[in-house]
């Protein structure tokens, strides 16, 4: 038994006869899209004047003192170019200043990880679980102190360092405390 796929416009319901005439449709911003982009697909013939009905837009951030969120204003390119009276637009964004590019919330998330970064290499931390290099002085704070270290993780809630658990050992340099205890052959 066969089965047959009958797809249709999300247009306009119409019959696609051949999948080469459809059109892939990503509506990025709508005023009743509430959930991000969406995708539609429709008919090559349905949508050939949507490049003709474009309009040349332009996409401003007014940036206001004391606020601190920008304000994003789209509005057609001819109505900006207007805003211009001294010199002609064109001339004012060719003279204009680059803005230095950055991705969204880089700058106040690299001021938050300086805030937030915790020094390993200090007894009060040594020995957390951290996705970083563990640096050769925390090494030695945990060899030096790995029984304390051990009481302050489980009090934390943490996991403690086991000599015989070999991630450990390699990330702490532990082979002599695991040697003496007999956990490792050598």
């Amino acid at each position: 038994m066969g089965q047959k796929i009958i797809r249709f416009s999300d247009l306009t319901g119409e019959h696609v006869e051949d999948d080469d005439d459809l059109v892939r449709i990503v509506v990025r911003r709508h005023p009743d899209l509430a959930d991000g982009p969406v995708e539609i697909e429709a008919l090559a013939g349905e949508v050939a004047a949507v490049e003709e009905l474009a309009l040349d837009l332009v996409t401003i951030e007014l940036h206001h003192p004391g606020s601190d969120e920008p304000r994003t204003v789209v509005l057609e390119a001819e109505a900006f170019d207007r805003l211009a009276t001294a010199a002609p637009m064109a001339e004012v964004l060719h003279g204009a200043k680059p803005v230095a590019r950055s991705i969204p919330g880089q700058a106040a998330a690299s001021t938050r990880a300086a805030k937030e970064r915790v020094n390993y290499a200090t007894l009060a931390n040594a020995g957390r679980p951290h996705k970083g290099r563990t640096t050769d002085a925390e090494k030695q704070l945990v060899r030096d102190h790995l029984e304390e270290i051990n009481e302050r993780l489980a009090a934390e809630g943490v996991r403690t360092i086991d000599p015989a658990n070999p991630e450990h050992v390699a990330r702490y340099g532990l082979e002599s405390p695991a040697r003496a205890t007999g956990l490792t052959q050598d």
